[in-house]
């Protein structure tokens, strides 16, 4: 079969790998889209922070079930699903308290272990789950909405909220989208207008704030806020001059979730935390019931998630795809890839 890997920063290649076989309480998955995430663009780069080489990308995708033993979840061959990719040891404090999506030795596919960017995979059949008749290329990109549901449920985001997402990327706008469901009033920020823009129209968010100068983007947020600044601000990008943005930006009492995740270290006044009395939350990866309960948002209808894709490829033409999304970060938005192409 074939499988996509970087083999160092800027090399992808597809390379042909023997067809998995599956272990008890596995099933063989034939893969169907996935979408190139944040972190596996860092990879290509050679930023992320859980990068090795060489290695397979991918962690966001759905899939076509080719063989599955009986179990109790009626999963059945030839159902089209999506899967939990974040792998927990079961066996540390975290796992134990039930908080799995911080297991200290969590291995996500694409990040710690080699991810789904291949023909076929194997999957437990426990982090399978059914798409309800989704179409394929809606139920990969379910995990970034995850990523994204899951920090603004950290953050109780609730109706009549003012909410800034800081980041324009797939995570940034789908906390929007996500925070906009929860009936929020929200803002997006970036430094790239067309991409934050684009966010604004598609998803009939409330506003945006072109974040070219620091000078500017205070002067917008005061303006938008009258002076309040914003009960919740969401950090999806990963710099510390981003970080600083959602702090400067967060009212008194705010609560403020940091989503991106970076290299660098960040210098600030931390006497902002206690002179504002700021709720700070760290987000990492997403829980089964952020997948069951998006699964059931987007099949209501009420979000039409490939709004979000601005950019298709076929598998032949993975390299294309890193190497454009590499040069033209700040007007595609989620690339994904045609596996069945």
């Amino acid at each position: 079969m074939k499988t996509i890997i970087i083999n160092k920063p800027g090399d992808v290649n597809i390379i042909d790998t023997p067809k998995p076989v599956r272990k008890k309480g596995e099933a063989l998955l034939k893969v169907l889209y996935g979408g190139i995430c944040g972190s596996d663009l860092g990879t290509y780069r050679g930023t992320f922070a859980y990068a090795s080489y060489p290695h397979i990308p991918g962690h966001e995708f759905s899939a076509e079930i080719v063989e599955i033993d009986e179990n109790d979840r009626n999963l059945k061959p030839g159902m089209i699903v999506t899967c939990n990719p974040y792998f927990n040891c079961t066996k540390c404090y975290s796992c134990q308290r039930g908080l799995v999506n911080c297991c200290t030795s969590n291995e996500t596919l694409g990040a710690q272990r080699d991810g789904a960017f291949s023909e076929y995979i194997t999957m437990p059949i426990e982090r399978i789950y059914d798409g309800k008749g989704l179409p394929a290329k809606t139920l990969a990109l379910i995990e970034p909405f995850c990523i994204s549901y899951h920090g603004v449920s950290r953050a109780d985001v609730k109706a009549g909220d003012n909410v800034l997402v800081i980041g324009a990327g797939t995570i940034g706008v789908l906390a929007a989208v996500a925070a906009k469901a929860k009936g929020a009033k929200v803002y997006i920020s970036d430094v790239a207008e067309k991409k934050m823009n684009y966010a604004v129209e598609t998803f009939g968010l409330d506003g945006g704030i072109l974040n070219d100068s620091h000078e500017n983007f205070i002067q917008r947020v005061e303006e938008i806020t009258g002076g309040n600044y914003f009960d919740v601000t969401i950090e999806a990008v990963g710099l510390p001059s981003t970080f600083l943005n959602c702090i400067e930006a967060a009212a008194y009492g705010a609560r403020v979730v940091q989503i991106g995740v970076g290299k660098k270290n960040v210098d600030f006044d931390f006497t902002l935390l206690q002179k504002k009395e700021l709720n700070v939350f760290g987000s990492r990866n997403a829980l089964k019931k952020d997948f069951l309960e998006l699964i059931d948002l987007v099949k209501s209808g009420k979000v039409d998630l490939e709004k979000i894709v601005t950019n298709t490829y076929s598998l032949d033409e993975a390299d294309k795809a890193f190497s454009d999304f590499d040069k033209n970060a700040a007007s595609m938005l989620k690339v994904v890839i045609d596996f069945t192409k």
